[in-house]
């Protein structure tokens, strides 16, 4: 997908289904892949992850639970309760992304994490 990985390809409005995608599911597909050698398709997914979570950060100021993988200008939707923000998860994966892609963006995560925090 254009903004990350989905979970299913079942679009039946329940939040773990299309077109959401969640940051413990990129983290699990990354690893994976990294692990039997498909490097160039992990950088892929992780950027394509972290483009989306920025968009989205940069709209409302805001690391959420969960993204919109397909139509990233879309907010992620479905399920039992409205999309929360500041998940740990996401935090921690997009830290973790960055360390992995090289970026000098990590000690942003770490601000906007403890803004998140503080506001």
């Amino acid at each position: 997908m254009k903004g990350g990985l989905v979970t299913t390809l079942n679009d039946s409005e329940q939040q773990w289904d299309a077109p959401n995608g969640w940051a413990p599911l990129q983290w699990f597909a990354v690893v994976g892949l990294r692990n039997y050698g498909f490097e160039p398709l992990s950088v892929k997914i992780m950027n394509r992850w972290m483009a989306t979570v920025e968009q989205q950060f940069i709209a409302d100021n805001n690391m959420m639970e969960k993204y919109n993988v397909q139509h990233n200008q879309h907010v992620a939707k479905g399920g039992e309760y409205e999309v929360q923000n500041g998940f740990g998860w996401t935090n921690g994966v997009s830290l973790a992304f960055y360390k992995l892609l090289g970026s000098d963006k990590s000690n942003n995560i770490a601000n906007m994490t403890r803004r998140e925090k503080e506001g």
